[in-house]
């Protein structure tokens, strides 16, 4: 047996880092700087005939009285001939165990209990109509606070009967005021990668 040894590996030799302020992004490539001409906007005057323009609004100040004399009459008598108990009764479902859960708490307090119902009714008319204009963050946080604080306020006075039901009814009040409310929340993270500029 020969006593000849193993040859050692080679010393790996230590990584090494890049600082984070060293870091350069890469270069975008012309295709992403070059602008692309926007396309002229289109002009009806100048694109249709007089004759089409005309006979356009022909038709559509004929469909305009059509509808003022034949259709609204149609839809308001349609609406005096339907039962609307439903929706009544669906908003004293919601309203009348929030109401009775204000007079119930707000003994001892310089504010009524009737203060307190028309506060809650401001609050969330308000909330969703900003919510549902401008978007804003603080806006929609008000209404959703607001919509879990009238679902506790529904469970806590409806009877043990139909409590269920009472709460699942103000969570669909609730959801369908968020149609409008929370329309265009995306849930999804925004990632920015570093060096992307955002194109418009």
């Amino acid at each position: 047996m020969s006593d000849t040894a193993s040859p050692s590996p080679e010393p790996i030799p230590p990584m090494e880092t890049i600082k984070d302020s060293e870091r350069k992004p890469r270069r975008r490539s012309p295709a992403h700087t070059t602008t692309v001409p926007r396309p002229a906007p289109i002009r009806t005057r100048d694109d249709i005939p007089a004759g089409a323009l005309a006979v356009g609004a022909i038709l559509g100040t004929a469909t305009l009285l059509l509808i003022l004399k034949w259709g609204i009459p149609k839809a308001i008598d349609w609406y005096q001939h339907q039962d609307w108990a439903w929706f009544t009764q669906w908003t004293a479902t919601v309203a009348d165990p929030v109401h009775a859960y204000l007079t119930a708490h707000t003994a001892g307090l310089p504010m009524t209990a009737l203060s307190a119902f028309v506060i809650w009714q401001g609050v969330g008319a308000v909330s969703l109509v900003l919510a549902w204009i401008t978007g804003a963050v603080g806006a929609r946080l008000t209404y959703t606070a607001h919509g879990a604080a009238t679902v506790y306020m529904v469970w806590a006075s409806s009877p043990a009967a139909g409590r269920t039901v009472a709460a699942a009814l103000a969570v669909l009040a609730w959801t369908i005021g968020s149609l409008f409310a929370l329309r265009g929340l995306s849930l999804r993270p925004v990632i920015v990668l570093p060096g992307c500029a955002r194109r418009s």
